[in-house]
């Protein structure tokens, strides 16, 4: 259905898909791709950590589901509804962890960020590099106001990964989210482009 708006959209419908999705440096050694279809196997046993599935309840069960995932993310990145990007080394072309754009509002200017890291690259600031990285494209490129992230109160890890890309801590949301050992309180950060950083 059409709508008008009282207020010019943010971001002209058309301003993602007038390219492909881009391929981002992010320093360190670190770069952020859309992803293959050869990444399936890793992408499917990343979801076998306990970190990982204890955060993320949502998981596939076999490859040709992750198959049917990243055919649903590129159908995402075609409709400007989410960016899904694998993090890897920039030289070994390795995967080290995932980072996506959802539920993107072209109309407000304002969308969420996700991540995940494999366990032989935490603590190496690959999370922290990714994200910093899709901020400034969002940001600085494209014209976003609002990015936003929320995580478990009890996922310290992702906290900081959050404070350290500029994503400033705006409150908790009590009860907001099942994961497998029950409801969570969570966090909510959010970084904004006109002072790279959430309101105070």
């Amino acid at each position: 259905m059409n709508h008008v708006l009282s207020t010019p959209s943010a971001i002209p419908a058309g301003t993602l898909v007038a390219a492909p999705q881009p391929v981002l440096a992010a320093g360190g050694g670190v770069l952020l791709r859309p992803w293959e279809a050869a990444d399936a196997p890793v992408f499917l046993a990343a979801y076998q950590d306990p970190a990982i599935q204890r955060w993320h309840t949502r998981r596939p069960v076999s490859e040709a589901q992750v198959h049917e995932w990243f055919d649903d993310y590129r159908r995402d990145w075609a409709r400007e509804k989410a960016a899904h990007w694998a993090i890897t080394g920039d030289d070994s072309g390795e995967v080290l962890g995932r980072l996506a754009m959802r539920g993107i509002d072209l109309d407000d200017g304002v969308a969420g960020c996700a991540y995940w890291v494999l366990p032989a690259a935490r603590g190496t600031g690959v999370a922290t590099r990714a994200l910093t990285a899709v901020s400034r494209w969002a940001l600085e490129q494209i014209g976003f106001h609002r990015l936003e992230l929320d995580h478990s109160t009890r996922n310290e890890a992702s906290c900081r990964v959050a404070v350290k890309s500029g994503y400033l801590l705006e409150g908790t949301k009590r009860s907001a989210a099942v994961h497998a050992d029950g409801r969570h309180d969570m966090h909510l950060h959010a970084r904004v482009r006109d002072t790279g950083t959430a309101p105070s």
